[in-house]
């Protein structure tokens, strides 16, 4: 039996609306939501006046590196980072070490996580071109879905087998999860720059040999394969604006069969900053032009774009620190993205009831998460409070990566995560964390 806690005051926001009230939290579960809520003799009370207490952001995106990276990541470390900056549910990849292609090997991930998760989670199973039933043992009550690198990913991963392609979308009725990237493409434009510049290619070539052309043709021909097959499709990290009318606004999230995720990097970043951040910020997708974050902004505003993501995916500095070809794309993002797109909120670009809704709310709906991704009576206190005046500047000294860096060290950001609870426990207050329970497996009204 977990503690009760009631939280009073917040300013909470939740299903595009905002008002002040009381929470109380009861055995894991949101008991109570009320104005004002009179406390009984065993609840903690927290002093949310002036905070905003929001659903837990659901990263749809991330790669913890475990098994067998863990020198770059683990499990622990960045559930730990995530809780920190207001995740409190992540779905993680499979391309790992070994990889999650068979059932066996995507259970041992699972084990590792109900040892070692703060956080809540789940994984998605790796499809490749040879593994088609293996694929369809998955059980969509208990795993978040498929994922399939339609672009360059390491070992076997890499599906482009056009047939295979073309069978796994007929056959599984579960969310397909792309990356989408024309191999073909980009092999031609590296061998270009190569030719040019040897292995040391400047960064700034990174968003031209990884192109529009490369991300739009990949994305066009999964959707096109989608409406042939009836496959239900999403598609990760739109990176150029041109992929963004690929999709539609007309219809509610909940029937759509063909979704896309942006990434925070995406949103904040562009050509400009290779400049100054250099492999810090290279990502596959590539960091495009000022253009595309834009039109990336405009199509999350206005529903073309249905989730927000980290791709948090970290790597140690002595591997980032090697030249153009050798450097590996990815970076470490859990910690700061809530913060960072708060600092939006507060620029005007985006209502923070819409933020709430791309984190938390439609990852919910998207992926049909068993009572998350909300603040409702019932649901599962996974909640964040959030002092939106209480500043903090990303350095070394407070970064929680087991990687110990950031694209954003040395930025300000104005709001700062009080409190993070997980399934109503307070996992992170101020600055300690209680590292004595973990998170939930979480399971799929399917």
């Amino acid at each position: 039996m977990t503690k009760s806690y009631l939280i009073k005051n917040a300013t909470i926001v939740n299903e595009n609306t905002t008002f002040t009230g009381d929470v109380l939290i009861e055995n894991e579960i949101i008991k109570q939501i009320s104005l004002e809520i009179v406390p009984t003799e065993n609840v903690e009370i927290i002093n949310a006046d002036g905070k905003y207490l929001i659903p837990g952001f659901i990263d749809d995106q991330v790669h913890f590196r475990e098994p067998g990276l863990t020198h770059k990541a683990n499990i622990a470390s960045e559930s730990r980072a995530a809780i920190a900056g207001g995740i409190t549910t992540f779905i993680e990849m499979p391309n790992t070490v070994p990889q999650a292609t068979t059932q066996e090997l995507l259970e041992d991930k699972f084990k590792i996580a109900a040892k070692d998760s703060y956080a809540n989670y789940s994984f998605m199973f790796g499809g490749t071109n040879d593994n088609l039933d293996e694929l369809l043992k998955t059980d969509p009550k208990k795993v978040a879905g498929i994922k399939l690198f339609l672009g360059s990913s390491t070992g076997n991963m890499l599906v482009d087998n056009e047939a295979v392609l073309e069978k796994i979308f007929s056959s599984t009725k579960m969310i397909i999860s792309v990356h989408c990237e024309d191999e073909a493409t980009i092999r031609k434009n590296t061998a270009a720059y190569v030719e040019k510049y040897g292995e040391d290619i400047p960064l700034k070539y990174h968003p031209i040999i990884r192109s529009e052309e490369a991300c739009y043709l990949s994305s066009s021909k999964a959707i096109e394969l989608a409406k042939k097959t009836g496959a239900r499709l999403h598609i990760f990290h739109i990176s150029t604006e041109k992929e963004t009318h690929l999709f539609r606004n007309d219809i509610p999230l909940e029937e759509k069969q063909i979704t896309a995720e942006v990434c925070v990097h995406h949103l904040w970043f562009n050509d400009k900053d290779y400049e100054e951040k250099g492999t810090h910020i290279k990502w596959n997708p590539a960091v495009k032009t000022e253009k595309d974050r834009v039109g990336l902004w405009k199509a999350l505003l206005d529903d073309r774009i249905d989730v927000l993501a980290t791709d948090h995916a970290p790597h140690t500095l002595a591997e980032k620190s090697n030249n153009y070809m050798n450097a590996p794309s990815g970076g470490p993002l859990v910690q700061h993205a809530v913060i960072a797109l708060l600092e939006k909120v507060k620029e005007g670009v985006i209502p923070i009831e819409k933020l709430v809704e791309k984190m938390s709310h439609n990852p919910a709906k998207l992926f049909q998460i068993e009572k998350r991704g909300f603040i409702k009576e019932g649901f599962y206190a996974d909640l964040v409070l959030i002092d939106a005046n209480k500043a903090q500047t990303v350095s070394k000294d407070n970064i929680l990566y087991k990687c110990g860096w950031s694209p954003f060290e040395g930025t300000t950001f104005s709001s700062t995560i009080t409190h993070t609870f997980i399934n109503g426990n307070l996992m992170y207050n101020n600055g300690v964390f209680n590292d004595n329970i973990k998170g939930k497996r979480i399971t799929f009204n399917r």
